[in-house]
């Protein structure tokens, strides 16, 4: 009895620390679902057509354990919620590709680097089947004392099938954002002093109209933005974007 006892609080154990994870989304392509799995702050995986994308993994979290190696790693930027060295050692194998700014390459040990493929903005590849365009991603006002200066980290728009899929990075609302078009997916960063609050996020995103949008990267110096907020104000606007909030701090 004390056996069935102890095999059933280590059931409920697990199954506490797994639920803190959202569930993930499925989003349908004449090839299969994209499946969208919130991670952590800036990191998410998506799988698609037999390939399994990581973004910006960071942390060592139980939840790589339930996703294949990454075919590909996407890393938008230099600093430590972004690139991780030890996690990206953690979950590489000899097949992984990485795609990454010059500078994110200049950071990474040998080995690492000749797994690297170096996007500037602007440029467009096709990597393992997945058209991948490196946008800017930046503060306003530009300056060189800027945390994120133009040129050196990159947002991504990945088309998988028909779907084009916006991730940020660490941003405010520059006008290559705005000036997006048919993005069916969108990752949207809002955390103040480093990227943009939560109301001119929304008004970024009325701007370029994605389909859905996922509020992510929102945890800043004091706190979390007010996603619901941010939802609300996308709502009354245009009630034809559908955001997501999804649990991206599991560990809170």
């Amino acid at each position: 009895m004390k056996k069935i006892l102890v095999a059933f609080i280590l059931i409920i154990s697990f199954l506490k620390v797994n639920a803190q994870f959202s569930a993930p989304d499925y989003i349908k392509t004449s090839k299969g679902s994209i499946i969208v799995q919130p991670v952590l702050h800036s990191s998410l995986i998506l799988k698609w057509n037999q390939k399994t994308i990581y973004i910006d993994p960071y942390k060592e979290l139980d939840i790589y354990k339930e996703y294949p190696n990454p075919s590909l790693i996407l890393i938008t930027d230099i600093h430590g919620d972004h690139l991780n060295i030890k996690t990206l050692e953690s979950l590489i194998d000899e097949k992984t590709i990485i795609v990454a700014p010059l500078a994110v390459k200049d950071k990474l040990p040998d080995e690492l680097k000749l797994k690297t493929i170096v996007m500037n903005n602007g440029e467009l590849k096709n990597i393992l089947g997945v058209s991948i365009e490196a946008i800017p991603m930046y503060n306003l006002p530009e300056s060189e004392q800027s945390r994120h200066i133009k040129g050196r980290g990159n947002g991504y728009v990945l088309k998988m099938d028909n779907k084009r899929i916006y991730i940020a990075g660490d941003t405010a609302d520059i006008p290559e954002m705005r000036s997006l078009k048919k993005i069916d997916i969108a990752f949207i960063c809002m955390n103040l002093p480093y990227t943009m609050d939560f109301e001119t996020a929304a008004d970024a995103v009325l701007d370029f109209e994605p389909a859905v949008v996922y509020p992510y990267h929102f945890r800043g110096k004091d706190g979390f933005s007010d996603v619901e907020a941010f939802k609300s104000l996308v709502f009354e606007k245009n009630p034809d974007i559908e955001v997501r909030l999804r649990i991206w701090y599991p560990e809170n």
